[in-house]
């Protein structure tokens, strides 16, 4: 009578936290619960999230996605805004052709928007540190008077810029960024410019950097580094390089189970993993189901912080009931 071989064994670093977070979660709540209180079709301006399981989780339910307003017929039905935010032209317009609008923007990158703001009202340029053509960034500079805001992307930025006249200088970031390639662009801008004026708080989201913390404590040493993600998600692809620059050998970003690397899974090896912020869980979970298939699996949760923020929706949504199926969806778990 054969005996089946015994599986290679294989440590798993799992982050805690990582997955959602509460603006994602909001921002999913607010589309679900549209779809509840109106029905179909319920329209979204871009992606509410960057992540495709999510996406079309959604369309499934009877939203619909378009890439302008102009897309939109006037049929009543209403439009969300994703969380990244939206320039002030948007609801603008949205106003003129009389749509409801539900913005979904995430509260923290709304409290960016007002910093910008803020910067504006007291005479000073603004300069936003962030990533050419990414929607949170459109979105912020979008809020601002046209002139006076600059990008800035790297620290060569840095050193080609140069301010006009003798105006006073303000700066915010993106939320999504890299904690420590952020604070290298600041170090170098705050040296070029002594008096240049920081937001009131830090524009960095929580999560962004809970989830950094978390990957640089699990990185080291490990052969590999799962980050579940989409590619075009700004916080997820941070999450890759955070890992590689904190020891792991390999940092590698994937959508579900379907990419994982079998090649570069060592047997009886360490590999981290972590999800970016508008990874749902079931994809994490699918994964690790994955993993145990061949080999055996010990699981090292890495925990840094403990996360339990948690941002209502709007009051015109809070007295739609969910389902527990809904829930489950928002929460980006298996129902």
């Amino acid at each position: 009578m054969s005996v089946a071989a015994e599986k290679p064994s294989l440590t798993v670093r799992l982050c805690e936290p990582r997955g959602f977070c509460a603006g994602v979660d909001r921002a999913i709540q607010i589309v679900v619960l549209a779809l509840k209180k109106y029905g179909a079709p319920v329209y979204v301006r871009h992606e509410i999230v960057h992540n495709k399981y999510v996406v079309e989780g959604l369309r499934s339910m009877g939203a619909v996605f378009v890439r302008e307003l102009t897309d939109i017929p006037d049929d009543g039905q209403p439009v969300v805004f994703s969380a990244h935010g939206v320039p002030k032209s948007v609801p603008a317009e949205a106003e003129r052709r009389e749509m409801l609008y539900l913005d979904a923007t995430c509260p923290l990158v709304s409290k960016v928007h007002k910093q910008a703001m803020r910067h504006v009202r007291l005479g000073r340029q603004v300069l936003l540190v962030g990533h050419r053509g990414h929607p949170e960034v459109v979105g912020t500079m979008g809020q601002l008077p046209e002139g006076s805001v600059v990008l800035i992307e790297t620290e060569e930025d840095v050193a080609a810029f140069e301010p006009a006249g003798e105006q006073a200088l303000g700066f915010v970031t993106q939320t999504t960024l890299s904690v420590d390639d952020t604070a290298g662009i600041l170090s170098a801008l705050q040296a070029k410019f002594p008096e240049l004026q920081a937001p009131s708080s830090e524009s960095i989201c929580y999560a962004t950097t809970n989830r950094q913390d978390a990957v640089k404590a699990s990185a080291p040493g490990t052969d590999l580094f799962l980050i579940v993600g989409a590619p075009n998600s700004s916080n997820s692809k941070r999450l890759v390089e955070v890992a590689e620059r904190a020891g792991s050998m390999m940092g590698l970003l994937v959508q579900g189970q379907h990419e994982l690397p079998w090649d570069s899974i060592p047997p009886n090896g360490t590999i981290g993993m972590s999800a970016g912020a508008s990874a749902p869980e079931i994809l994490t979970d699918e994964i690790l189901d994955a993993l145990r298939a061949r080999f055996d699996v010990r699981i090292e949760l890495v925990q840094t912080a403990i996360e339990n923020e948690n941002f209502p929706v709007m009051r015109s949504l809070r007295d739609t009931p969910l389902t527990a199926a809904d829930m489950a969806f928002v929460n980006g778990e298996p129902a």
